[in-house]
């Protein structure tokens, strides 16, 4: 068995955590490869006689690696989608931040965490993605978001107007800072915050938020995620900022846009005795009542 390890940093305090787990895949006889920009900063935390291999890019792992680490915190799991893309490689988040809706395994149950994947006792959830059918070269090859796509307006600018087609059926034309589109598992990032719903990771659809409306009619609006989305900015400012998860840049307000579900989907690790529910209830602490 070969498993990847991704992350963007290491927290001094949490190096201790690294060495744990290094040493747990090594014993196991797991082969270990390390993102290359990770890999300088995992170093210091490297036991003596653990080795391990450099990935620089998604063709490094597929077929070669049979499941992925994210180590950090859900922001991390974003940041690995363009690794695992189509490859169908499993990915297990280990929560080194502070909410981890999608990475689950606590710091403090690595090595535990390691001897479930290594029996095979854990699920797996299977996440759908967003995919930007044009323009196409935004973002390269990259076309896809876990989470959300945003259409905002650039801070110093003034609100914009944003019409939107669902499949090819005129849904509204909203005026405020932006729209945001999110899948089931982005429900509970950004779209939850600017007041959208709660949707369960199976359910087969896609949420359109608004964000900071000019009018207070104007709801979220739950459609099926076979639908194709077509969105055209207006308004007299001429840029906007458009992002899918952690990337984001300006385009001009004669790009329309065209989005879909992606054909593949992203294959989440849950640890037995996981489920959404019961992570909803934990990281949003319902049912708690912190008055004494």
């Amino acid at each position: 068995m070969n498993i990847a390890l991704f992350g963007k940093n290491i927290a001094p305090e949490n190096g201790e955590y690294m060495r744990q787990l290094l040493s747990e895949l090594s014993e196991r006889q797991i082969g270990i490869v390390v993102y290359q920009p990770f890999a300088a900063m995992l170093d210091p935390f490297v036991p003596e006689g653990v080795n391990y291999s450099i990935f620089r890019s998604y063709e490094d792992l597929k077929g070669h690696v049979d499941l992925l680490f994210s180590i950090g915190g859900d922001g991390t799991i974003l940041d690995a989608v363009p690794f695992v893309r189509d490859s169908g490689m499993p990915v297990l988040g280990i929560n080194m931040g502070r909410l981890g809706f999608l990475s689950s395994v606590s710091k403090n149950d690595v090595k535990e965490a390691v001897s479930c994947i290594v029996a095979g006792d854990y699920a797996v959830e299977q996440r759908t993605l967003l995919e930007l059918v044009a323009p196409k070269d935004v973002f390269g090859n990259v076309h896809y978001a876990l989470n959300e796509l945003n259409v905002i307006r650039n801070p110093e600018h003034s609100l914009l107007a944003i019409k939107v087609f669902v499949d090819d059926v005129y849904l509204n034309t909203y005026w405020g800072d932006g729209i945001l589109l999110a899948t089931p598992t982005g429900s509970t990032a950004y779209s939850l915050s600017a007041g959208g719903p709660i949707i369960a990771p199976n359910a087969k659809n896609f949420v359109i938020t608004p964000i900071a409306t000019h009018n207070l009619t104007v709801r979220p609006v739950v459609i099926p995620d076979d639908s194709v989305i077509r969105i055209q900015v207006e308004g007299r400012e001429r840029k906007f900022v458009f992002s899918m998860d952690s990337r984001n840049c300006t385009l001009d307000t004669s790009v329309q846009l065209e989005v879909r579900k992606a054909h593949f989907c992203l294959n989440l690790v849950r640890m037995r005795g996981e489920d959404f529910f019961g992570t909803i209830r934990n990281k949003l602490m319902w049912g708690k009542d912190n008055r004494n």
